[in-house]
């Protein structure tokens, strides 16, 4: 049996420890994590910040001790200094300065991603925050108990920075979301949607600032102003979420490398080096939507490329079947969730893309409680009629209906194919013609 050293023991480290324990017996499992603690649900963090949830505890699902009793030997406050590639060791540090060394037979690099940083005047002034860890969110929850720190921006209206935008909001903060593009979400919608967000937040009381480039920050020794080529802002606390870049320090002089500098890797998960495989937000991912290799840093990729990972390492082929990014959000009660390719990036990577959509009660209109608009866009290609993408938005919770979308462009569906679906009615769930349905009708 082989010894496998796992790098990174969060939500891809941990899945493929697990993975391996879980299904094999006789492996030396080895993991190393510079933190103090393991498997934090960082999409967790606006929630605890935003007291939806009276605590962190519930957003760890796993722990030294955890893993430990199944079998594992997990060094955590330990930082990996370098790899021997060639002869299959690690060289790493503890905290109290304690040199270790590791052998492996196979090693899975599970090392995750680093907040982009960009170099701008003042970034280090004091309440320039980062939103990643535990220990972030649990130093920005302390400085919000300050009753002076009432003006907060938040610099990138992805994801990230758009749930922090409303946690803070519900804190009873001035709260400005700035961003280089237009809208919010842009990388994952359309404008039609972007646009019923960006209303979503202003309706709330949130000031944006779209289609602005942060210049500097000012302030003496705390952050003050937050300075863009459109204007100034006051600020006791700045955010900085305008994005993340794979952690690749340990690899990026012995592996290949995607454009980004995340680890290419192969459908088992394999790098360009035999034996070493890298999994989540330091890994490339094959699309199926676009058909190529991607970089789509998230916790439900991070977990399946873990178990295939894990399954390669012990000897079991296991191939991906690819992703095809799906996600969500829900903000002050409004939902969006989409998967594949929106429109705008179909015709950038030069499909024949075309779209068709539809917008109705999610219920017959004689159900007069709970009873939501529910916009529906479906996005294919006109000359293979395959769906590339689709996304959805309403007040109700209709996030299941898009796992089928994931599917169909996982296997190439058409949507033709959709047209006449076995789609079942019942009032307190849709409508006869239902919205996907009649939006697939609606297809030229």
């Amino acid at each position: 049996m082989s010894k496998i050293a796992v790098i990174g023991v969060n939500h891809a480290g941990t899945a493929a420890i697990n993975t391996i324990l879980d299904n094999y017996s006789g492996h030396e499992v080895v993991g190393i994590d510079s933190n103090s603690n393991i498997s934090f649900l960082g999409c967790g963090m606006a929630l605890w910040i935003g007291k939806q949830i009276s605590g962190p505890e519930g957003l760890f699902y796993s722990s030294k001790e955890k893993l430990e009793e199944k079998g594992a030997l997990i060094h955590i406050e330990t930082k990996v200094n370098s790899i021997d590639f060639d002869n299959k060791v690690i060289y790493a540090e503890d905290k109290n300065g304690t040199k270790l060394e590791e052998k492996y037979d196979k090693l899975i690099l599970a090392t995750g991603s680093l907040p982009i940083v960009p170099k701008l005047k003042g970034i280090d002034l004091e309440n320039v925050q980062l939103v990643k860890l535990y220990q972030n969110a649990q130093d920005v929850i302390h400085k919000l108990q300050h009753k002076e720190l009432k003006n907060i921006v938040v610099v990138g209206a992805g994801y990230i920075g758009v749930e922090l935008a409303e946690a803070f909001k519900r804190m009873d903060k001035n709260v400005t979301l700035i961003d280089l593009m237009e809208t919010s979400l842009s990388s994952y919608y359309d404008d039609e949607f972007t646009s019923l967000m960006d209303k979503n937040l202003s309706e709330h009381g949130i000031n944006l600032a779209f289609g602005e480039k942060v210049l500097e920050f000012q302030g003496d020794k705390n952050v003050e102003k937050v300075i863009t080529d459109k204007g100034s802002y006051d600020a006791d606390m700045v955010i900085m979420a305008i994005g993340f870049r794979p952690n690749n320090e340990l690899g990026k002089n012995s592996l290949k490398l995607f454009k980004n500098g995340a680890y290419i890797v192969d459908k088992h998960q394999e790098t360009s080096m035999k034996d070493v495989y890298a999994i989540g937000d330091c890994a490339t991912v094959y699309d199926n939507a676009s058909q190529d290799l991607n970089y789509i840093a998230l916790a439900t990729n991070a977990v399946r490329s873990a178990i295939i990972a894990g399954h390669n390492a012990c000897g079991n082929p296991l191939e991906s079947v690819g992703v095809q990014g799906s996600n969500a959000i829900s903000i002050f009660g409004f939902n969006m969730v989409s998967t594949g390719l929106t429109l705008k990036r179909a015709k950038a990577l030069n499909f024949n893309a075309v779209y068709t959509e539809y917008e109705d009660l999610q219920k017959p209109a004689f159900m007069e409680h709970n009873n939501e608009k529910v916009k529906l866009k479906i996005v294919y290609d006109k000359s293979t009629r395959i769906i590339l993408g689709a996304q959805m938005a309403s007040r109700a919770d209709i996030s299941m209906g898009i796992h089928m979308f994931s599917l169909a462009i996982q296997e190439k569906v058409t949507i033709d194919k959709l047209k006449l679906l076995d789609i079942f009615f019942l009032p307190h769930f849709n409508q006869p013609f239902n919205f996907i349905t009649m939006a697939a009708l609606k297809a030229e």
